[in-house]
């Protein structure tokens, strides 16, 4: 409830809808961003970039799927969507390069780094 209106499922939806298409989209801008720098860089100067897309795309990747199996209810967690298989490969990727521990750490000395020579 949301100051004492009821919310309906319907609006619930769509709210998931719109903030999955935001984070999908920012999740894109973040690979670009980095692909370039990749490009035009080099990895060893773009791998805040990297590990920052290490860890946004597969926990974007588990939310919008964990949201679609949510609006599927009971037929969510079936093999009918795909989406059980889908969301046990998004959770993989955590892992796949390493947790998102290691390249959160990363990014904070790399950040910390970076602001301690200024």
């Amino acid at each position: 409830m949301a100051f004492g209106k009821p919310v309906s499922e319907q609006t619930v939806t769509q709210e998931r809808i719109a903030e999955s298409r935001i984070m999908i989209e920012q999740s894109r801008l973040l690979t670009l961003n980095a692909a370039s720098m990749m490009d035009t860089v080099g990895n060893r100067v773009a791998k805040a970039e990297i590990a920052m897309i290490k860890v946004a795309v597969p926990n974007m990747a588990c939310q919008v799927i964990d949201w679609a199996i949510q609006a599927h209810g009971g037929a969510g967690t079936g093999n009918d969507f795909g989406l059980a298989a889908a969301y046990a490969t998004a959770r993989l990727l955590r892992l796949a390069d390493g947790p998102d521990e290691v390249h959160r750490n990363q990014i904070a000395r790399l950040e910390l780094r970076k602001h301690s020579n200024a």
